[in-house]
């Protein structure tokens, strides 16, 4: 059973991750670009004064990207290779072929993660202990977008529909909301507009525990509860809604 199951999550990294590497590697550039730009724009317009939070945004960023992309492939594989229908007509369950397909997401982004950590290493010289806060918040957002993106390829009928759907939801999830800067910098109107975003919570503590801003500790507490409740609220719905096998 551990080796079937072992075997199915290899098969996922095999044709989601390793292959798209090896022969398209166009594609790794597209998952660079993405939340290197932004990096930049904020190191220039702040004259590197928001270095620190902006690799930290960086690395949600491209975790949160890597999650919701995998709407995309499970809509292609399910619309265009019409793979998912051997999926389902086969013993494996739902939640190991999102695991298997979450996986080789991680893979897939693993490069960008690996040099954002290294200039994290280098310009924010975090502690184990924000090591750790830093991992389980990555993690944490990780899982969210893993689960909206499966939730969303369930519903879509067709791959350009599914980029649709990708775009706006990476937009409000990694781009508006104050991931690469503080929620400060937002006007006192429009900040409670941020915090319908979850990941407005996952920023606020990551920039806490590099010393970037300062929470007091019921605040602190509220963002690591409203971050979990919206995880373990989305994959509830997403067990209970999603349509994975036709009735």
């Amino acid at each position: 059973m551990k080796r079937s199951i072992a075997s199915q999550l290899l098969a996922s990294v095999l044709i989601n991750a390793i292959y798209a590497m090896e022969n398209y590697p166009v594609m790794l550039v597209n998952t660079l670009l993405a939340p290197f730009s932004i990096l930049i724009i904020i190191i220039l317009v702040t004259h590197g004064g928001l270095i620190k939070v902006g690799i930290e945004g960086a690395l949600l960023m491209t975790t949160i990207t890597a999650g919701i992309g995998l709407q995309g492939d499970l809509s292609h594989l399910k619309n265009d290779m019409k793979m998912q229908d051997m999926v389902v007509s086969s013993p494996t369950t739902s939640l190991i072929y999102v695991t298997g397909m979450g996986l080789s997401e991680l893979i897939f982004a693993a490069p960008v993660l690996a040099l954002l950590t290294i200039l994290a290493a280098i310009y924010v010289q975090p502690t184990t202990a924000q090591v750790l806060i830093m991992i389980a918040v990555m993690s944490i957002t990780f899982v969210f977008s893993i689960v909206l993106g499966f939730l969303f390829s369930t519903m879509t009928s067709d791959v350009i529909q599914s980029w649709g759907f990708s775009g706006i939801v990476s937009i409000v999830l990694s781009t508006l909301p104050p991931v690469y800067y503080p929620i400060s910098y937002i006007p006192q109107p429009l900040q409670l507009l941020a915090y319908l975003s979850p990941t407005t919570y996952a920023a606020e503590i990551v920039q806490n525990a590099i010393g970037f801003i300062s929470l007091s500790p019921l605040n602190l507490a509220a963002d690591w509860i409203v971050l979990i409740a919206i995880c373990i609220g989305l994959i509830i719905i997403a067990y209970k809604k999603a349509q994975w096998r036709e009735s």
